[in-house]
Protein backbone atom coordinates (compact mmCIF):
# COMPACT_ATOMS: atom_id res chain seq x y z
CA UNK A 1 0.00 0.00 0.00
CA UNK A 2 1.53 3.26 -0.97
CA UNK A 3 1.30 6.54 1.53
CA UNK A 4 -0.76 8.59 -0.49
CA UNK A 5 -3.86 5.92 -0.77
CA UNK A 6 -7.05 5.69 1.60
CA UNK A 7 -8.44 2.10 1.67
CA UNK A 8 -11.93 0.89 1.73
CA UNK A 9 -11.32 -2.57 3.34
CA UNK A 10 -13.89 -5.06 5.08
CA UNK A 11 -13.39 -5.23 8.72
CA UNK A 12 -13.44 -9.06 10.07
CA UNK A 13 -15.53 -8.01 13.14
CA UNK A 14 -18.35 -6.54 10.55
CA UNK A 15 -18.55 -3.75 8.36
CA UNK A 16 -16.34 -1.57 6.51
CA UNK A 17 -13.52 0.46 7.10
CA UNK A 18 -11.48 3.87 5.96
CA UNK A 19 -8.24 3.26 6.33
CA UNK A 20 -5.23 5.33 5.07
CA UNK A 21 -2.21 3.46 3.86
CA UNK A 22 0.46 2.36 6.24
CA UNK A 23 -1.88 3.47 8.79
CA UNK A 24 -3.07 1.07 11.82
CA UNK A 25 -6.13 3.16 13.49
CA UNK A 26 -9.07 3.41 10.66
CA UNK A 27 -10.34 7.03 9.71
CA UNK A 28 -13.93 5.54 10.10
CA UNK A 29 -15.85 2.52 10.74
CA UNK A 30 -19.46 1.72 8.99
CA UNK A 31 -22.15 -0.75 8.57
CA UNK A 32 -23.11 -0.51 4.62
CA UNK A 33 -19.81 -0.26 2.30
CA UNK A 34 -21.49 2.68 0.35
CA UNK A 35 -21.48 5.13 3.47
CA UNK A 36 -17.89 3.68 3.70
CA UNK A 37 -16.92 4.38 0.16
CA UNK A 38 -18.69 7.82 0.29
CA UNK A 39 -16.99 9.15 3.56
CA UNK A 40 -13.40 7.65 1.90
CA UNK A 41 -13.70 9.78 -1.86
CA UNK A 42 -14.37 12.76 0.57
CA UNK A 43 -11.36 12.48 2.82
CA UNK A 44 -9.40 11.44 -0.85
CA UNK A 45 -10.26 14.28 -2.18
CA UNK A 46 -9.43 16.89 0.44
CA UNK A 47 -5.83 15.07 0.94
CA UNK A 48 -5.22 14.63 -2.83
CA UNK A 49 -4.85 10.53 -2.51
CA UNK A 50 -6.12 7.59 -4.35
CA UNK A 51 -9.24 5.61 -3.33
CA UNK A 52 -8.52 2.64 -3.36
CA UNK A 53 -12.00 0.03 -2.95
CA UNK A 54 -11.79 -3.58 -2.20
CA UNK A 55 -14.41 -6.42 -1.77
CA UNK A 56 -16.19 -8.32 0.88
CA UNK A 57 -12.62 -10.88 0.23
CA UNK A 58 -9.95 -7.95 0.11
CA UNK A 59 -9.47 -8.04 -3.69
CA UNK A 60 -9.43 -4.66 -5.24
CA UNK A 61 -12.71 -3.85 -7.23
CA UNK A 62 -11.94 -0.51 -8.30
CA UNK A 63 -9.66 2.77 -7.86
CA UNK A 64 -10.80 6.70 -7.97
CA UNK A 65 -7.61 8.99 -8.18
CA UNK A 66 -8.19 12.05 -6.69
CA UNK A 67 -4.71 13.72 -7.05
CA UNK A 68 -1.46 12.96 -8.32
CA UNK A 69 -2.57 11.27 -11.34
CA UNK A 70 -0.05 9.29 -13.34
CA UNK A 71 -1.96 10.58 -16.86
CA UNK A 72 -1.24 13.79 -18.61
CA UNK A 73 -4.40 13.45 -20.48
CA UNK A 74 -6.69 16.69 -21.31
CA UNK A 75 -10.19 16.42 -20.54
Amino acid sequence: MSADQHHIVHNPDGGWDVKRSGGERASGHFDKQQDAIDRGREISRNQGTELVIHKRDGTISRRDSHGNDPRSSKG
